[in-house]
């Protein structure tokens, strides 16, 4: 991948991830920033496989996978709290 394409595919996870951040820290309720935390979390493992390619170093994909497991178990389980109660 040329320096280019990874520079803009960066800045735009950043920003991804500091827009998740203004809205999870300014969030009127609660369920906001459970799905803005959500997002951060998809987004930094986008992050986890663009650093994959371009470093080469294909562990980084199996640690974004196991990553995106244990964010969907925590917003299932955030989810399941703001519903009810745990």
């Amino acid at each position: 991948m040329s320096e280019t394409v990874v520079l803009v595919f960066t800045g735009f996870i950043g920003l991804g991830i500091l827009l998740c951040l203004l809205r999870l820290f300014m969030g009127p309720t609660a369920s906001d920033r459970a799905v803005a935390a959500d997002t951060a979390c998809t987004v930094t493992t986008a992050l986890l496989v663009l650093m994959g390619f371009v470093f080469q170093r294909y562990v980084y994909l199996d640690v974004s996978l196991v990553y995106a497991v244990l964010t969907f178990i925590g917003a299932v389980a955030i989810a399941r709290f703001l519903e009810r109660g745990i």
